[in-house]
């Protein structure tokens, strides 16, 4: 789950470009949804769309439920969304499991922590158990099913290993994994919409297990249709700039070349690097220190150090890297409405390099494809043209 710059939430009212108040709706707050206002005049003026959303959780139809959002591309969301789904009191929670407020101390989250072999070791299990629930959210991955599907898949997993599943409630986001799709940067919220034959998605899979957080995600390709050229070009050229970037890790290493050796790799194969969100420190805490930006030129602060972890999750673009964020204050789209792709590791500094602690393993879905070739001026994948 990426670490981002702070942003500003929109007002919910219909057609405003007001930043949200402090001002919450009540009914929402009752059925435990959050729904911002700019002011009392805004929230009386749209009731009439808004209170659409309050039928809905209670048992309405599948619906939008901004319907006067500019949305930049063709997804939408549809509601409502499946009831939060519960932990057993044997999982050991993170403190925002009930109020959403992680509780970071600022001195927590600007130290660097270098980390003890028995942290090294708990990073690694915790690690190895949230690629074990990727891979199993990812083999469910097919046209005409559900992101909620997936999300419960991914809660379900996560309980099997006695780990709690990290962005449940993180901030109030309300489910145990981020889906995003097509123009999706990432924080997609699981919910009613039925996976097509040609969308490209990432699954974004964080794990608590024995005090510490293991993080990491890909993008995958949903049926045969989403093997196009341009598909292709994004998600694998988004999947190199990862390995590229990694390549480069090890003592010495300042934070802020990361994004130089990303960029480069983007640009050259005709796409944008996101520049809002961040790769993240990671240990007992979900995120910290340090930051990893992913575009060159970055005033990014410190160097690698034998015992650091973090992570590196670059999010590429196939059009601009502008993005807006839907009002449900989590899923952030490009402007443009252009495909974008992600993927992560957690890393674990060493003497002479790094591990990468969520690596794949024999038998992990998805991976690899081959770059589309241009022949005779057409572009072909696998030797056949698209």
């Amino acid at each position: 789950m990426a670490a981002q710059v702070p942003i500003k939430k929109a007002c919910m009212g219909v057609d405003c470009p007001n930043e949200a108040g402090s001002l919450q709706c009540p009914t929402c707050l009752k059925i435990g949804k959050t729904s911002t206002f700019c002011a009392q005049d805004c929230f009386k003026r749209s009731w009439g769309e808004h209170k659409v959303v309050h039928q809905a959780a209670s048992g309405g139809t599948l619906h939008n439920p901004f319907p006067s959002f500019k949305f930049t591309g063709s997804l939408r969301p549809v509601y409502p969304l499946s009831p939060r789904r519960p932990i057993p009191d044997h999982v050991v929670k993170p403190p925002w499991s009930k109020d959403g407020d992680p509780k970071y101390k600022l001195f927590q989250r600007n130290k660097i922590s270098i980390l003890d072999k028995a942290g090294q070791d708990a990073m690694r299990k915790v690690c190895r158990l949230s690629r074990e629930v990727l891979d199993a959210v990812a083999r469910e991955v097919r046209p005409g099913v559900t992101t909620d599907y997936l999300d419960e898949v991914c809660h379900n997993a996560c309980i099997e290993r006695n780990a709690y599943p990290s962005p449940l409630n993180y901030m109030n986001f309300p489910k145990s994994i981020c889906t995003s799709a097509n123009e999706v940067i990432c924080h997609g919220i699981p919910d009613a919409r039925v996976l097509l034959d040609g969308d490209i998605l990432n699954l974004d899979v964080s794990l608590y297990h024995n005090g510490y957080h293991g993080d990491l995600n890909e993008t995958y390709y949903v049926g045969p249709s989403a093997l196009t050229p341009s598909n292709i070009n994004l998600v694998e050229t988004t999947r190199e700039c990862l390995r590229l970037a990694i390549e480069t890790v090890k003592p010495g290493l300042p934070f802020r070349d990361i994004g130089n050796t990303i960029e480069k790799h983007a640009k050259a194969n005709k796409c944008s690097v996101i520049t809002t969100y961040c790769g993240h420190g990671i240990n007992t805490l979900f995120h910290c220190a340090p930051n990893i930006p992913h575009y060159a030129k970055n005033k990014a602060v410190g160097v690698a150090k034998p015992g650091m972890c973090f992570t590196i999750e670059p999010m590429i673009s196939a059009g601009t890297h502008r993005d807006r964020t839907w009002p449900d204050n989590w899923t952030s789209v490009t402007q443009d409405g252009a495909r974008t792709a992600q993927f992560e590791h957690t890393l674990l500094v060493t003497e002479e390099g790094c591990e990468v602690l969520t690596a794949r393993m024999e038998g992990s879905p998805g991976g690899k494809v081959e770059m589309p070739k241009v022949v005779d001026g057409e572009a072909k994948v696998n030797g056949e043209a698209k």
